[in-house]
């Protein structure tokens, strides 16, 4: 089995990418959170992967969080999500949002990934949260360092997405660009999350 892969990004596409490790090239796929952090083509990545055999096919996942990689592995044992779910789930939130969403019984969050109806999401959040459990991850405390207030973060998330970004880069920059101390307000979250956008 192929655990973790580094050598040459050769080529990216939001869904997969190719790596080349000593002259064999590997098409791996990813979820978009995973697109959005790879370095530029030519330059080294590094990648934990998930390998996936069937009798038809050999298929690699791959992601540069650890986290990411065991929470797809989880996700794929619960009935009815295929790796195609898997990675819809984790293009649109972390691992850590994601088990947030899980242990608060988000429903309408877990049912707003395209492909996952509301049945699909209550049945995740509850056996999903046993696997957790048993793995001993529970969600990690929001610290106001790193997490703007909920109305705050929420409103600018919503106008970043309707300036035509993808709701896990808006989140992304947001937690980048936030800082406690300033206490900064809507408008100027939002500029300073444009440009690092930009």
């Amino acid at each position: 089995m192929i655990a973790h892969l580094k050598g040459q990004l050769i080529q990216k596409s939001p869904v997969s990418l190719v790596v080349d490790v000593q002259g064999v090239g590997y098409e791996v796929f990813i979820p978009l959170t995973v697109y959005y952090e790879l370095p530029e083509c030519g330059t080294t990545v590094s990648l934990y992967i998930h390998t996936r055999i069937r009798e038809d096919s050999l298929k690699l996942f791959g992601f540069i969080k650890e986290a990411d990689k065991q929470m797809f592995e989880l996700l794929i044992r619960i009935s009815k999500v295929g790796p195609k779910i898997a990675l819809a789930f984790l293009s649109g939130m972390t691992a850590q949002d994601l088990t947030q969403a899980v242990f608060n019984d988000d429903i309408s969050t877990l049912s707003a990934i395209p492909g996952v109806g509301r049945k699909t999401a209550e049945r995740l959040a509850l056996e999903l949260k046993d696997k957790l459990l048993e793995l001993n991850l529970q969600p990690e405390a929001a610290t106001a360092s790193n997490t703007p207030g909920n109305g705050l973060k929420d409103d600018a998330v919503s106008a970043l997405v309707n300036l035509g970004y993808k709701k896990a880069q808006a989140e992304q920059a947001l937690r980048k660009v936030w800082r406690d101390e300033a206490k900064p307000s809507l408008e100027e979250l939002i500029r300073d999350s444009l440009n690092c956008l930009s």
